[in-house]
């Protein structure tokens, strides 16, 4: 009798838990899960191309690390692709997915205009989950001032080849 009423017990406690485990995947909200199952924009670039900045960032608190690639049309100065690879939870990995959307087509100046915010707010992240968001946004900035560091010393390379050319045939 004791065994048929422990084994009920026990049953019990496993029927309680199922639904609690459904609320929690419902936990979060239905763009990040949408973000984390279909992320876009995964892959990355030539890091020495110099049309591609790239943005690495971490926090040491949770582990999360970001890889954000952007490759800009040196004519137009215009992002015309984006790119990330993300090790981190499910809120990291649905920032990254949405910065690349977002970065896309979008001139250099605008795309510092995004704030975590923005992306915090798109995806109805917690406040414990706020830090991804807060990456997303490092990560953009940190591939933006790559990709300009990038350009200044090809320019100031182009800039000495040429002085130097100068020199040689005088």
């Amino acid at each position: 009798m004791l065994r048929a009423a422990g084994r009920r017990f026990l049953r019990l406690g496993l029927e309680h838990r199922a639904p609690t485990a459904a609320v929690a995947a419902r936990g979060y909200h239905e763009r990040v899960v949408d973000h984390y199952d279909n992320p876009r924009n995964v892959g990355s670039f030539d890091k020495n191309d110099p049309t591609v900045g790239t943005g690495l960032v971490g926090a040491p608190a949770c582990g999360d690390v970001m890889k954000l690639q952007i490759k800009v049309d040196d004519a137009t100065g215009k992002i015309v692709d984006a790119c990330f690879k993300t090790f981190g939870c499910g809120s990291a990995i649905a920032s990254s997915s949405v910065a690349t959307e977002w970065v896309k087509g979008k001139h250099m100046e605008e795309v510092l205009s995004i704030k975590n915010t923005e992306i915090a707010k798109h995806l109805s992240l917690p406040p414990v989950k706020l830090h991804c968001s807060m990456l997303a946004e490092d990560a953009i900035k940190a591939a933006v001032k790559d990709y300009e560091a990038k350009k200044a010393k090809l320019t100031a390379g182009n800039a000495e080849t040429t002085q130097t050319e100068k020199v040689a045939s005088a």
